[in-house]
Order: structure tokens, then C-alpha cells, then sequence
């Protein structure tokens, strides 16, 4: 109780205990695994923006037999896929004449060449001229061989303390193997496992350097390349630690090392096998090559595949279509650096946690004012950021979302224990959380990047938000193929409407259609297209609603909200990837502006931004000034409609709405009640306001400003 007691009448113990609970709640979540898939993606940012090369890059060349090479080859020499393995001599042959250290081939060979035995022959005879590397793909169900072929040359290498660490971590070898050809086989300088596991999202981050079947150990491609150019090389391996040469890569129990990627696809010289083809076949005629051969000159090379049929496209921490032949590139590049990513103890990420949180709690209860509270929530909510990017630099995975979970939860704890101590306080902690914890970002990826730039812009959007009333009740009564079919035609139609006004879909999000104008091509009249569109949305499904009543048996409406304001829109990412985005509080507003229009028993709803935008193109009328969830600034909306949509009488209802929403705003409620209550029958707004101005009359605002307060989103 005396504890308790202290809390409560000391802000430095307030904020102690806000911080234990941060970290105990962002530990509980973490120990378990649950944040593992988030941290991953965590990494994967810090990968992108901070890979760069090392020392050792300029020393591996990567060949790829890319789309270009398997056209060439078609094209010029009439050659099918598979190539015969005659044209891979021609590979090794190049490497031979540039003084090229190693060649490693990612590459199976398992299956007799079509070309005869001849063909498999003449690759094995050019093989021998230099240390080569073949592939082998180990797997623990199936294979051609269960134990190691008499045909395949033994490891000649050993690892010291294998037994003990097998022991110790309980590692599983593997019970089957796919070995090259006996010819292939019996020339390589080193057989090498290519089979690579990924982490459970199916990125490569990882890799296992050495395997072990039937008792012989085998190393990964990207360490095979090595062990050929230095077949002396001593090994041993012992729990959290494989040491070569002088080397010492950090692994986990599994013998897994994180890779330390260099940057995406091409960071590794890489050349078209094509080229290096011509080149060979150049040298051999004494004619000067395509490729200068000082390019390959004591390089460690590795041969692959990067087109798109050939099926060897890894998602990567750098890029979503990663050649295969590059992470064993990038697994060499570490081991020449001698820069393996290191993960930090857990023992150590518990006690950082611990420490962020509890200085989140200190500090937070430091803070007066809003100024110094800003400083405090923006300090600590980057300040996880910055320690994981800085560990990454010097070479360590420190777990990020484990801290901001609890420098999260810290903050929220802090404001739930001022809540209860400080009334007065109450509205500017949740403010202040609300602002710093609540993200409000859309992505959408475009169908054709290639119109697109990389990066961000702040540009003035008309934004577009619909969705059908009552759709949930409805759809509960459809089978999925009518539901379907039902979805494809409606969205069909205002989709080809909102494309003839060169709007750009965002995206649907079930029966709602998200849109905006004015990105990527600049439209200098997008709040009309924009407005026109949606006019004419109503008018389609109009013609459309005899149809759908036919099938459901009940009426379709559509509830439109519209706004135009300065938004960040552009595409964020790597080159290879990115989402094209549009962030900010115009785009929030129009959501808004769809579901107001519940409270009005109207359909479309506009903003005045919008409607300043559109002048005098479409009649609009007035329908309130709305104070809307998220903004403390008043909205005046209003209802836009077709020339042709505006007869006599429906004039003079607007001009008596507008009399009385005059009389609403002046706060004469039981006069503009009188007036609303004259149209109720042929206008659902008057009738909404009918309501309001009863409610009101019961209980009288204080200081009334015009403002019609919506508490729903």
C-alpha cells in the first residue's frame, strides 16, 4: 500500500512503473516468437537503406544466363533450352584464360546431358583445366542417393569439433542427395550443397555454410568457391561460432549465419553469359574478346541463372526477385570481410528493452507542456530506430519492434497512471498519443510502375472514398459465387467511370472503392473530374438498381465522400519494389466525408476545399458545418448534384433548406425546426436536422457556434 501510495504522489515512480510494464508487456510478446514476423520486416528496412559494398566485393564476378543469353543462344546459335553442357566449358575456359581464382556453378547436373555422353565429357574435360565448383541438392526426403556415390570425389577437408557441436545442438543431417552426373562429379574440384532454407515469410536472410551427409561434411556453393581457390584451409566448428582460417562467422544453433547484404541485384559485378561465351570463343580464335579479361583476374566467379523461366528468383531482404547465384555471392563476400551479421545475445536484448522503457517512463513524467512532452514521445518512439540502425552498422541484428512495443506501451501506460492521478492532464496525454501512435497511411501498389519515379511528393489530390449502404447484411445473404458476380459488375462500372475521368483506383476494399485525381499525372481540374465522377457513379448504379433489385431483392445505395487537400503521395521502397502511397489528412477527411453522410440520409457528400475547386460547374447546396473525429477545426459540406437533376421543385425545397439551416446556424432551433419539418417528405436531410433540432431544443448547447458534432467514423 505504501508503494502503491508513492506512485501515485511521485511522477518518477509513476513513470518507473510505466516503464516495467512496457517492457514486461513488449518481453511477453517477444519471447514467444508473436512480433517475429514484423521484426523480420524491421530488418529487411534496415538491409535496404543501409547495405553497401565491402573491400571483398570488387573481388567476386557473378555470370548469369540471363533472358538476353537464353534469346541469344536461340536466336544466333539455335540452341534449345537446356544448352548443351559444352557451352558451360566454353564458361570455364574464359575463367581459365582471365586468371580467375574459382568457378562455382549453381547449377544442377543431375540428369545425363540430351546431347549424348559426348557432351557430358567435354564439360568434365574443361573442368579439370581449373578449380571448379559443381552442385548438390541435399534434402531430408527425397533424392537419388542415400548414402555418398563411389563416383563422387570424398571432402577432402575436415572440421574439428563437428562431433561435439552435433552433439551439443542436435543438429539433423540430411538423408538424400541429387549428385552430378559420375562424369561432371568425378571433375569437380569440391561438390557443394546449393538447397538454401529461407525464414518462415520465405526471405532469405540466412545461410547455412556447411551441411553434413552420409558423415562427410559439405560446404554451401558460396563457401565451396573459397575452399577450391584454398584448399588447405583449416575448419572448426563449435557451439555459436564457425572459424575459417582465421575467419570466425557467428552461427545459431542450426549452423545458420545472417548474411550482410551489399545492396540488390547487379552490387556484385555481374556479366550476361552471352558475353562471356563470345568472349571465350573470341580468345580461341585470337581475336580480341567482348569482356576485357583483367575483369576476371584472380575474381572468385559464380555461375547462375536470373531469367525469369528459369525459376531461381529469391525474395531478399534487398529485392523481391534476388538471384539464387547471389546469396551464395553474398555469403562468399562475408566471409572474405570477415562481416557476417552478429545477433545480439537475448540476455542483452532483454536488459536494452528493459533500460529503453524504463528511460521512456523517467522522461515522460519529466515532461511539462507540450513542447517538452512532443520532444520526450518523438525522442523515444525514433530512439529504438537509431540504436538498431547504429548496431547494424557495426554489424548486429538488435531487435527493433521489441523496443518500440515497449517504448509504445510505456507511453500509453504513463498516460492511462496521469489519467488517473492528474485529471487536469487527461485530454492533452491522449491528444499527444493519439497524434504519435495512431498511423493513418494507405499503400497501394500501382499495376504500372514504369509511369512512376521512386520517391514522394507533396501534391493537392481530390480523393475519392465510397462503399455500399448496408452491404454486410446483404452479402450474408448471397453465396459466394452470386456475391462475387454482384461485386464484379458494380465494381466494374464505377471503375470504368472513374477511368474515363483519369482517375487512378487506390484500391477496393471489399465493396468500397477507394480513388484519387491528380497522381501520378498532373490534372489541373481534378476536383471536377473527380466530382463528375461521382455524379456519375450515382447515376450508373441508378440505371443498375432495377437489376440488382431483381437479384437481392432490396435497393443498392451508394455513399460518396470527396475531398481536396495537400497529401504526400509517391512510391517508397527499393527500385526493384515499392508501394505507391498517398499519406495525409485530406485523405482522411474524405473516408470521413463517406460515412457523414449517415447522419444526413444523404449520398454524396463534398468538402468546401473541393467545392471552392469546382466553382460554379455543378449546382451544390449547403448541408452543415461538421466537427468530424480526428479534426478540431469545423468542415462545411456540401451536397453536389447534376444540372439536370435540379427541377422547380426541388429548387424551392433547397432554397427552404437552406433558409432553415440558416435559422440552425443562428441557433433558432424551434423556428428552423418548423421550416425542416415543411420538406421532411422529399428531403432525407431536413428530416436528419428535424432530429437534431429536437435534441437540442431538450438540451441547450452551450456556446453554440453552428457546429453539427459527429461522433462516428
Amino acid at each position: 500500500m505504501v508503494f502503491l501510495k508513492k506512485i501515485k504522489e511521485n511522477k518518477l515512480f509513476q513513470g518507473m512503473a510505466a516503464g516495467l510494464i512496457g517492457a514486461v508487456v513488449a518481453l511477453a510478446f517477444f519471447l514467444p516468437g508473436w512480433l517475429a514476423r514484423w521484426e523480420a520486416k524491421t530488418w529487411d528496412w534496415r538491409v535496404s537503406t543501409m547495405a553497401k559494398p565491402s573491400d571483398a566485393t570488387d573481388k567476386i564476378r557473378v555470370i548469369l544466363l540471363d533472358q538476353s543469353s537464353l534469346d541469344w543462344g536461340k536466336e544466333e546459335n539455335a540452341l534449345s533450352w537446356p544448352w548443351p553442357r559444352e557451352v558451360y566449358g566454353a564458361v570455364i575456359d574464359f575463367c581459365k584464360r582471365a586468371g580467375a581464382r574459382s568457378i562455382a556453378f549453381d547449377v544442377l547436373y543431375t540428369e545425363h546431358s540430351k546431347y549424348g555422353v559426348s557432351d557430358d565429357q567435354a564439360m568434365a574435360d574443361a573442368m579439370r583445366a581449373m578449380p571448379v565448383v559443381s552442385a548438390v541438392f541435399l534434402s531430408r526426403n527425397t533424392g537419388s542417393e542415400a548414402r555418398w556415390p563411389n563416383f563422387a570425389p570424398a571432402p577432402a577437408f575436415q572440421i574439428n569439433g563437428l562431433e561435439e557441436w552435433i552433439a551439443k545442438t542436435g543438429y539433423q543431417s540430411y538423408a538424400h542427395a541429387s549428385f552430378p552426373v559420375p562424369k561432371i562429379a568425378a571433375a569437380a574440384k569440391i561438390l557443394a550443397n546449393v538447397q538454401m532454407r529461407p525464414d518462415n515469410d520465405t526471405v532469405y536472410r540466412r545461410v547455412t555454410l556447411l551441411e553434413v551427409f552420409d558423415g562427410k561434411v559439405m560446404p554451401a556453393l558460396g563457401l565451396a568457391d573459397y575452399l577450391a581457390a584454398h584448399p588447405q584451409t583449416k575448419m572448426a566448428i563449435a557451439p555459436g561460432k564457425l572459424t575459417i582460417g582465421e575467419k570466425i562467422i557467428p552461427i545459431d544453433d542450426n549452423g545458420q549465419a545472417i548474411l550482410n547484404f551489399r545492396g540488390p541485384s547487379g552490387t556484385h559485378k555481374a556479366y550476361s553469359a552471352a558475353s562471356v561465351i563470345q568472349s571465350a570463343l573470341l580468345l580461341a580464335e585470337g581475336e580480341n574478346p567482348v569482356i576485357n579479361t583483367e575483369e576476371f583476374k584472380d575474381a572468385f566467379v559464380f555461375f547462375g541463372f536470373s531469367a525469369p523461366g528459369l525459376y531461381d528468383l529469391r525474395p531478399t531482404p534487398v529485392s523481391g526477385v534476388y538471384p539464387g547465384v547471389e546469396v551464395f555471392a553474398t555469403m562468399l563476400d562475408n566471409l572474405l570481410a570477415g562481416d557476417f551479421i552478429s545477433p545480439v545475445p537475448l540476455a542483452l536484448t532483454i536488459v536494452i528493452t528493459l533500460l529503453i522503457a524504463l528511460l521512456a517512463g523517467i522522461f515522460s513524467s519529466w515532461a511539462k507542456g507540450i513542447t517538452r512532452s512532443a520532444f520526450v514521445y518523438v525522442a523515444f518512439l525514433i530512439l529504438p530506430v537509431a540504436i538498431c540502425f547504429a548496431a547494424y552498422r557495426f554489424g548486429f541484428w538488435l531487435p527493433m519492434l521489441v523496443q518500440e512495443t515497449a517504448v509504445a506501451v510505456t507511453l500509453v501506460g504513463a498516460g492511462l497512471i496521469y489519467y488517473t492521478t492528474e485529471g487536469k492532464q487527461k485530454t492533452y496525454i491522449k491528444n499527444a498519443f493519439k497524434q504519435y501512435l495512431s498511423p493513418d497511411v494507405i499503400e497501394q501498389l500501382i499495376a504500372h510502375p514504369e509511369r512512376l519515379k521512386l520517391g514522394g511528393e507533396r501534391k493537392s489530390l481530390s480523393v475519392f472514398f465510397s462503399d455500399l449502404e448496408g452491404f454486410t447484411g446483404i452479402s450474408e445473404g448471397l453465396d459466394p459465387e452470386a456475391l462475387t458476380n454482384l461485386l464484379n459488375t458494380y465494381l466494374s462500372a464505377m471503375t470504368d467511370i472513374i477511368h474515363e475521368e483519369g482517375g487512378t483506383v487506390d484500391k477496393y476494399e471489399g465493396d468500397a472503392i477507394i480513388a484519387f485525381w491528380n497522381a501520378p499525372l498532373e490534372q489541373p481540374d481534378h476536383a471536377i473530374r473527380c466530382v463528375r465522377a461521382a455524379l456519375n457513379c450515382q447515376a450508373k448504379l441508378a440505371q443498375m438498381r432495377p437489376e440488382f433489385y431483381q437479384r437481392l431483392n432490396k435497393n443498392l445505395n451508394m455513399r460518396i465522400g470527396i475531398n481536396t487537400g495537400q497529401a504526400v503521395v509517391g512510391n517508397m521502397g527499393s527500385k526493384s519494389r515499392f508501394d505507391y502511397t498517398m499519406i495525409g489528412d485530406a485523405v482522411n477527411l474524405a473516408a470521413r466525408l463517406e460515412g457523414i453522410n449517415k447522419q444526413f440520409g444523404t449520398y454524396t457528400l463534398i468538402s468546401q476545399a473541393t467545392k471552392e475547386q469546382i466553382a460554379d460547374v455543378f449546382p451544390t447546396r449547403e448541408i452543415s458545418r461538421v466537427e468530424v473525429v480526428g479534426r478540431r477545426e469545423p468542415v462545411v459540406v456540401y451536397e453536389p448534384l447534376l444540372p439536370e437533376e435540379i427541377s422547380a421543385k426541388k429548387q424551392k425545397i433547397f432554397e427552404k433548406f437552406s433558409e432553415a439551416l440558416k435559422l440552425f446556424y443562428q441557433g433558432n432551433f424551434k423556428q428552423a425546426k418548423i421550416l425542416f419539418a415543411e420538406i421532411t417528405e422529399k428531403d432525407a436531410a431536413a428530416k436528419a436536422y428535424v432530429l437534431k433540432c429536437e435534441d437540442l431544443i431538450a438540451q441547450p448547447p452551450v456556446n453554440w457556434q453552428g457546429v453539427w458534432v459527429v461522433t462516428q467514423k
